[in-house]
Order: structure tokens, then C-alpha cells, then sequence
């Protein structure tokens, strides 16, 4: 399969083109973009203007991801992966959401989003003067990165201040050459209204997953709540539905290929101005390690729950987010080796070695940078075979490990004088923590876990000479103890298997959680030096690579022009592009819409095709109500158009010319799973859930007609529900 990347296409990275869909571009760049040229027909300060009220002003970030305000009282659309993780938490084998699904018929009977919280966008400001002043003179990259931080700290606490339901990040833009204010009001009472079962919003499984064509219902409904004076504060039985200022209304016209639409939303992290040297790291090292890592503890998490339901649900959303994410990365892997992509890397950074060493300004300024890039990759690589394994035991070594390294990190951390500590450990933090101890523990199953730390411990007893993780050894010595038994023990005598217990330990000195001799925290006290000196190593690396990216976004500016969007960083950012298909390989075209008709087709009669009876029967009577698409002559299920979006963008809105919302973004096609590094205008396609599919299972398959008529929108049926 062929894929088009030329040097120029990579350099179409730094440049505004008519034709282009490419950017994930800040709210203050939407006027850059030629927006009437290719169809919006609302004025784009609609979108966003500064100290207005705009459309952006309904879109949330929930959790990971995204979601928008679609009625008056607070109502909220978003993905069912995005709730995927509320749903089983408020789960139980007796009341089992994922499965089987979630309604409220009344207000009252809305369960809480166990551990979400929600952002509304308020304002941002440039603060890029006032934070790169702080550094100024300072030429130690650790101790210039530092100060930023701290100034950064500084201008965040001034707007919190006596604000309880106010937010303020300062995030930084290529790498440290521009940094922003971006102002939120929080919301802490998130509540579950509608939930499809798993067979139509996750229909299709790992399998469908970042595939095309797709038929997965991918949708769920909240609401927010507040306090009666407008506070987003936490779960309270008086707590009311928020009254946003601004809604999406849904669109009343058809949806066809080449309409225009537009995304606005909060992606993660993408790597577009990274140079070769982070590419190869990823696709050598990191991209590897995961996959194989992630899908051992997949194997290891079905053999220990295949017929065990409690454990299958407990172990679901962990399950769920670990095939999600290996599925990324061998989709980066494939796609970078399918596309010769380190090389093309190569020889673009060749193209801007000849312009820095064609002038001897040019040259003096940027000659070093690349070079010194690749040489703070050494500082991270002599080690990263223990790394990767002492990382694993902070995150998939089993939820009491994870927790005392935690616990023990934060104690050491809050024993210093607090001019010395890391930014951020402070009061708030250790009330924060208290609040959501108990959702570290919301995927615990002890024969889980107990495997999970049976595997950690093996592979760290397998790492070789000069990678050994020193604090561990004890652990081995003992010849006739196996680690499954050394295993056993701990668990049988630690208390560290109870949140509640956990919570207890959060202000505890380091002397008092050691003077427990409880197993994990022992294990926890004797890692932390090594610890201390990896983190110091990456904090390095870390000051010294931004500092060097930096140099060479300054250099890119200098020699393509202005006309660039910042990487996505998980503030919240604007896309658009048409609905279109496209061409995967030679011979082969996917049409831009799939219907119900093609769920129906896929029908297995077992996960993840196993389609409700209700749902045939719906398909068979051809009881569509108002959501039949003229031209496919069925209900349209979910759409191909060129946004250009990533994680964190799943449960955008999308909206069409008139900013009415035509769908909801979930997914990115497979064959442009490295859009994280570049940007594909023949490939790179999202993938999103038709608004009449929602409004189809929502009224005739979730008999929740009364949801669609909060939203102001007119159905068959009525309100007689």
C-alpha cells in the first residue's frame, strides 16, 4: 500500500494552505483560517472572541476527553468509551451498566459519574512575556525550566484564589516559545443520563477499533450539577442542573459528502515538530515496550476473569483502555515503517541543515541543534531497560504496590521545606488525593493484581547486570521463597488492599509509613533512592530537550514562516474539514457513511457483534421515526470527514456551517495512526457517530423520547414516553 510523503508534504507542515485540512489550531487562530472560503456560514467570532461569550463556551472537557452542552439544562453528549469508566464503576454484578446499559426516566434518578469532572473554558490570555521574564538571564536549562514553573505557579494561584470552582493553567506553546492562560470553571457533580448497553456503544469491539467502515454507536449523556448559587461543587442532594449560557442546537438538514464541518474540542499530545531522534526513540524503544507490555497484561486479565464476572467488570475499563492503547502504537509502528517515515525525518532535517549552514548567522545560532537533541537521548537510554520496568511498577504492578510507592513519593515530597519541594505538592494536593483514593482502587481484583505484581517482580528479576533495580534484591535472595509466595505474603499481611485504610496513610511522615513494616511500603522506601535519581535524570533531559525544541521551533519560524499551530497539548483547539471518503489502498475507495442496515449485516450473535433483538426487529419493521438519510434510504450509523483531531478529542461535537452538531468524534482511521506525528491529507480521516444514529437509539431503541425533546428537537413519536 503506497502512501504519499514527500519532503515537500513534510515541509506543508509549517504552512497555511487553502487546500490543507491539516491543524489542531488555537482558539485566537481561527481568523488565519479562511473559514468563509470553505463554507461557515456563522460569523467566525461566533466560534470564540475574546471576553465574549462564543460557541465554545458549550463545549466541556470531560475526564480524557471532550464533550458539549446540548440543552438549557445542562444535559451533556460525549462518547460511551468517555463514560465507559463511570459506567463501571457505578456497576455491579447485580447492576451491570456496560452491559446491559443506563436510563434515567427522572432527574432523580441520575447515578453519579463516580470520579469525573467536567471544564467549561472561560478565557485565555497570553502570558508569554510575563512568564519568559522570570527566566530572563538564567542560562542553566534545569534552573531557567524552574523558574518558569514557578512563575507559572504564581499567575495560576492569583486567579484561584477564593475561587472553589475556578481552574487556571498556564500551558506552554512550541515548547516554551510562547506560553498561554487558560481560565475554567469546574464542575464535581457529573451524573450518568443515558447510556446505550455495550452491543450498540461498543459495538464492534477492539476489533472495529480505529477501523473503517465503522457501525459502533459510540454515544452516552450526562449532566452537570451545581450548587443553587452556581458553584461547581461536589455531589450534594441539592445540588440543580448548570444553565449554560450557550447550547448546541442539532442540525435540521441532511448531511452529505463534501459538506463542510468543524470540530472544536480538547485533543492530547501530538509530536508533529519532533525531529528524528524522538521518532526513532518511539519506534525503536518506547512504541515496543508498550505493545508487548500492554498486551501480556491483556492475556494475563481474560485468563484470570473468563468466567468470573465480577472480575470481568472490575478489570473492564483497565482492559479497555490498555487495548485501546496498544492498538495506537502498533498502528504508529506500522504506519512509520509503511511509510519510511524516520527517513523522511532525515532528510528533511538534511533540507534544514542546508538552510542553517547557508548563512553564518543562521549557522551560529542553529548549527548545534540537532546534534544536541540527539545527545540528550543518551542520557535517557544508558538505563531504559530498568526504567521501563521501574515505571511498570508505579502503573501495572498491582493497585497496593502502585499506591505505597505513591504514598511513600508523596511523604518524601512533603517533608521538605517547602521552597524545595516539586511544584505542585502542597495542601490542595494531598486534599485531592483523599477525594479520589477510592477510584485508585476502582479497577482492584486481588487475583488481578496479585498477578500483575507476580509478572512486575519477574521481569525485574530477569533485567540484566547494570540495569538491576537496586533496593529489590532481598526479594530474590531468598532461594526458597518463589515470588508467587513472596507475593502471597505481602497481600495476606499488608493492609494497603483497602482504600479506606490507604486515605489514612496520606499525611503520614515517611518514619511513620515505615515504622508499619507493611510489605508494599517497605518495597516502595527501598526503590525510592533509585527512584529520586531516575526522576532527576529525566528532569534533566526533560529541561535540556524542551530548551533545544524550543531552538528549533524559533528555527522553523524563521525559515518557513509564521503561519504554524502549536503541537496539541490538551487545551482546547479548533479543526475542520469536509465529509469525504477516501482510498486505504490501490484499487479500494470507503464510501463516507456507513447505516444501519451494515450493523445488521455484521451480526455474530456474539461479542462484539452481537446485535439486540430490539435493534433487528427496529431494522426489520424499517421503524426508523425522522432519522432516515434520503440518500442511503436507511439510518445513517457514523461518517468519515478530514478534521484533524487525536486523543482527547473523542466526544467532541462536530457541527456543521451553521454550528448546529451533526455527530460526535470517537475515533481516527488505522491508516493514519502516526497523524500524531504528521499529518496525511490523502489518509487521515475521523471518524464520528451520526447525530440521527444517537437520536435513533435514543428514541426508538432506549424509549427516551424525551431526551431528544429536551434538546428542542422535533420527532415522530411525540412525547409519549
Amino acid at each position: 500500500m503506497k502512501r504519499r510523503l514527500s519532503i515537500l508534504m513534510l515541509a506543508s507542515l509549517f504552512l497555511i494552505t487553502l487546500k490543507a485540512q491539516e491543524g489542531m489550531w488555537l482558539l485566537n487562530q481561527i481568523g488565519q483560517l479562511n473559514l468563509k472560503q470553505k463554507g461557515l456560514q456563522i460569523a467566525p467570532e461566533a466560534l470564540y472572541s475574546p471576553g465574549k461569550t462564543g460557541l465554545y463556551r458549550a463545549i466541556l472537557q470531560l475526564g480524557g476527553g471532550s464533550a458539549s452542552f446540548v440543552s438549557p439544562e445542562g444535559l451533556i453528549i460525549t462518547n460511551h468509551h468517555v463514560a465507559f469508566t463511570a459506567l463501571q464503576r457505578a456497576s455491579s454484578t447485580e447492576n451491570d451498566y456496560l452491559t446491559n446499559g443506563f436510563l434515567a426516566r427522572e432527574r432523580s434518578e441520575e447515578i453519579q459519574a463516580p470520579g469525573y469532572r467536567a471544564r467549561m473554558l472561560l478565557e485565555m490570555k497570553d502570558v508569554t512575556e510575563e512568564v519568559l521574564a522570570a527566566a530572563e538571564g538564567i542560562s542553566d536549562p534545569k534552573e531557567r525550566d524552574e523558574a518558569v514553573n514557578r512563575k507559572i505557579t504564581t499567575l495560576a494561584e492569583a486567579i484561584e484564589k477564593d475561587q472553589e470552582d475556578v481552574e487556571a493553567i498556564v500551558s506552554e506553546m512550541y515548547n516554551g516559545r510562547e506560553y498561554y492562560l487558560f481560565v475554567y470553571k469546574r464542575f464535581r457533580d457529573v451524573r450518568i443520563v443515558y447510556a446505550p448497553p455495550a452491543s450498540i456503544g461498543k459495538f464492534g469491539g477492539e476489533i472495529d477499533n480505529w477501523m473503517w467502515p465503522r457501525h459502533t454507536g459510540d454515544f452516552s449523556f450526562l449532566r452537570v450539577y451545581v450548587s443553587p448559587d452556581g458553584t461547581g461543587r461536589a455531589y450534594s442532594e441539592e445540588n440543580i442542573p448548570y444553565k449554560p449560557e450557550v447550547w448546541l442546537k442539532v442540525a435540521d438538514d441532511d448531511l452529505d459528502e463534501g459538506d463542510p464541518t468543524f470540530i472544536m474540542g480538547f485533543p492530547g499530545f501530538t509530536t508533529r515538530y519532533r525531529t528524528s531522534n524522538s521518532a526513532e526513540w518511539n519506534l525503536r524503544h518506547n512504541y515496543p515496550f508498550s505493545i508487548r507490555n500492554f498486551g501480556e497484561v491483556i492475556d494475563l486479565l481474560d485468563e484470570l476473569t473468563a468466567n468470573d464476572p465480577e472480575g470481568h467488570l472490575k478489570v473492564a475499563s483497565l482492559r479497555s483502555g490498555l487495548a485501546n492503547a496498544m492498538k495506537n502504537y502498533q498502528g504508529k509502528v506500522d504506519g512509520m515503517i509503511n511509510t519510511h517515515f524516520i527517513q523522511k525525518k532525515l532528510d528533511f532535517e538534511k533540507e534544514f541543515m542546508a538552510w542553517v549552514n547557508s548563512n553564518p548567522v543562521t549557522k551560529e545560532k542553529y548549527g548545534g541543534i540537532l546534534d544536541g537533541i540527539k545527545k540528550t537521548y543518551g542520557m535517557i537510554g544508558r538505563n531504559k531497560d530498568r526504567d521501563n520496568i521501574a515505571g511498570l511498577l508505579q502503573g501495572l504492578g498491582g493497585t497496593p504496590l502502585s499506591t505505597a510507592i505513591r504514598l511513600y513519593d508523596l511523604s518524601r515530597e512533603m517533608a521538605k521545606p517547602e521552597s524545595e519541594r516539586e511544584q505542585g505538592y502542597n495542601d490542595d494536593l494531598l486534599k485531592e488525593i483523599e477525594n479520589n483514593m477510592q477510584y485508585l482502587y476502582a479497577n482492584y481484583y486481588e487475583p488481578v493484581d496479585k498477578a500483575m505484581m507476580v509478572r512486575a517482580l519477574s521481569m525485574v528479576h530477569e533485567l540484566p547486570e547494570g540495569q538491576r533495580i537496586d533496593g529489590l534484591e532481598y526479594i530474590f535472595k531468598d532461594k526458597s521463597k518463589s515470588i508467587e509466595q513472596f507475593v502471597a505474603d505481602a497481600f495476606a499481611k499488608s493492609r494497603l488492599t483497602d482504600a479506606e485504610y490507604a486515605r489514612t496513610l496520606i499525611r503520614k511522615s515517611p518514619e511513620e509509613l515505615e515504622s508499619l513494616n507493611d510489605p508494599f511500603i517497605t518495597m516502595a522506601a527501598k526503590i525510592w533512592p533509585m527512584q529520586e535519581e531516575i526522576n532527576e535524570v529525566y528532569e534533566q533531559f526533560a529541561a535540556q530537550v524542551t530548551d533545544l525544541r524550543k531552538q528549533y521551533i524559533t528555527a522553523l519560524y524563521e525559515w518557513k514562516g509564521s503561519a504554524m499551530y502549536p503541537d496539541a497539548n490538551g487545551t482546547m483547539r479548533f479543526t475542520s474539514g469536509p465529509v469525504m471518503g477516501y482510498s486505504p489502498e490501490d484499487a479500494v475507495w470507503y464510501e463516507p457513511f456507513t447505516a444501519l442496515n451494515g450493523v445488521i449485516a455484521k451480526d455474530t450473535g456474539e461479542e462484539p457483534f452481537d446485535v439486540p433483538d430490539q435493534l433487528v426487529k427496529l431494522q426489520e419493521k424499517k421503524d426508523y421515526g425522522s432519522w432516515t438519510d434520503p440518500d442511503l434510504n436507511d439510518v445513517p450509523v457514523a461518517f468519515l470527514h478530514q478534521c484533524d483531531i487525536t486523543g482527547g478529542n473523542s466526544g467532541s461535537p462536530v457541527m456543521n456551517a451553521k454550528g448546529e452538531i451533526i455527530g460526535v468524534a470517537f475515533d481516527g482511521n488505522y491508516e493514519a495512526m502516526i497523524s500524531d506525528w504528521q499529518y496525511d491529507f490523502d489518509l487521515q480521516r475521523t471518524i464520528s457517530v451520526d447525530i440521527r444514529y444517537v437520536l435513533f437509539i435514543t428514541e426508538k431503541f432506549g424509549k427516551a423520547g424525551f431526551i431528544l425533546d429536551e434538546m428542542g428537537v422535533e420527532h415522530l413519536t411525540g412525547k409519549a414516553y
